[in-house]
C-alpha cells in the first residue's frame, strides 16, 4: 500500500509538472478574417493593391493623382486640388487548422487553470482523490487475486475425506492454500481436539479482516470529500461578497468566487461519487466471502460432530457390560 501510494504520487507529480510547463496553445482566426500583425512587424499588402502610405514616411508617388505641395503653397497656374487618400485592402488569410498537440496544451491548460481557479481547497481535495484513487487500485488487485486463489474443487476433496473418516488427508489438502476457506478449515481441523469452534472463529475473523482492509478510509473519503467541496463553496462566495463594495472590481471578483464555490463542489462531490462505487462494491465482496466463510465453518463443525458422536457409539457399543465386567 505505502509503495503503490508512493508511486501515485510521483506520477501526480509529474503529470502535474508536465502540464505546467506544457506551452500555450496558438490563437486561431476564423475563416475570412483578416490576420491580425505583431507589432513592429511589417504589414503584407495583396498584389494587385495599393499599399497604404503611412503617416510621416514617403509615399509612393501615383501618376495619375496630382502632385501634393505643403501646406500654404498653391500649385502654379491653378488652383490646388483635392489629395485622395488610398486604404489598402489585405488579403484574407488561409484558415488556421488546430494540430492534435495544439488541442492537448489546450486541454492541459484547461485543467490547470480550473484547479487554480477552485481555491486553496483544492489542494486538499487533490490528496483526498490521489488516497481514493490508490485505495481502490490496491482493492481490485487484492480480490483480482483471490478471484485467482479460489479452488472449489479442493474444498469439496477436503470435505469428501472429513465425510469418509479420514482427517488426517483433510488437513494434507487444505495445508500451504491461499484459500481462505481453506485456510480456515486447515486452522480448525488443526485445532479440533482443542477448540473447534474458537480456532474456526478466530481464522474467520482474520479474513474478514483482510478483505476489508482499507474500506474504513474509503468510507471517509466518501464523507470527506463532499465537505470539503462544500467548504470550497462557502470561501468562494466569502471572496465574492468581500468585493461587493468596490465597484470598479465588483463583477470580475464576484464571478471569479462563484467560479471557486463551483468548481470545488463539483470536484467534491465527483470523488464522492468515484469512492462510492467501489465502495459498496466491496462491501458486498466482503458479506459473499463471509458467508462462505460461516458456511464452511458450520458443515466442518457439523460433519465433525458426527463422526465423534460415531466414535462415542462405537466406544459404548464396545464397552464390556454385567456383573463379569467388574471383576
Amino acid at each position: 500500500m505505502k509503495t503503490l501510494l508512493t508511486a501515485c504520487l510521483i506520477s501526480l507529480a509529474f503529470a502535474l509538472n508536465s502540464l505546467a510547463q506544457s506551452p500555450a496553445p496558438p490563437r486561431t482566426s476564423p475563416p475570412g478574417a483578416p490576420p491580425v500583425a505583431s507589432p513592429g512587424a511589417p504589414v503584407a499588402a495583396s498584389p494587385g493593391a495599393p499599399a497604404a502610405a503611412s503617416p510621416g514616411a514617403p509615399g509612393a508617388v501615383n501618376p495619375a493623382a496630382p502632385a501634393q505641395l505643403p501646406p500654404g503653397t498653391a500649385p502654379a497656374g491653378g488652383p490646388a486640388a483635392p489629395t485622395a487618400s488610398i486604404a489598402a485592402t489585405l488579403s484574407p488569410a488561409p484558415a488556421a487548422t488546430e494540430t492534435p498537440a495544439a488541442g492537448g496544451a489546450r486541454a492541459s491548460n484547461w485543467l490547470i487553470d480550473n484547479f487554480r481557479k477552485g481555491g486553496p481547497v483544492m489542494w486538499p481535495i487533490l490528496i483526498v482523490s490521489i488516497i481514493g484513487l490508490t485505495v481502490v487500485i490496491e482493492r481490485i488487485f487484492w480480490w483480482t487475486g483471490r478471484w485467482f486463489r479460489r479452488d472449489p474443487k479442493r474444498i469439496e476433496k477436503v470435505f469428501t475425506a472429513i465425510e469418509n473418516g479420514d482427517t488426517a488427508e483433510a488437513s494434507r489438502l487444505s495445508r500451504g492454500s491461499r484459500d481462505p476457506v481453506l485456510r480456515m478449515m486447515w486452522n480448525g481441523l488443526n485445532h479440533q481436539h482443542a477448540s473447534l469452534q474458537g480456532a474456526l472463529q478466530v481464522a474467520a475473523g482474520i479474513e474478514i479482516k483482510r478483505a476489508g482492509r482499507f474500506l474504513v478510509v474509503m468510507d471517509t473519503l466518501v464523507t470527506l470529500a463532499p465537505l470539503l467541496g462544500l467548504l470550497g463553496t462557502i470561501t468562494g462566495l466569502i471572496r465574492s461578497f468581500s468585493f461587493l463594495g468596490n465597484e470598479e472590481l465588483a463583477v470580475q471578483a464576484v464571478t471569479g468566487g462563484i467560479a471557486e464555490a463551483l468548481i470545488a463542489t463539483a470536484c467534491g462531490l465527483g470523488i464522492a461519487i468515484f469512492s462510492l462505487i467501489p465502495f459498496n462494491f466491496f462491501n458486498s465482496r466482503v458479506s459473499n466471502l463471509e458467508f462462505e466463510l460461516q458456511t464452511a465453518a458450520t458443515n466442518l463443525e457439523v460433519m465433525l460432530g458426527a463422526q465423534s458422536a460415531e466414535r462415542e457409539m462405537e466406544i459404548a457399543g464396545a464397552a464390556p457390560t454385567g456383573k463379569g465386567a467388574s471383576i
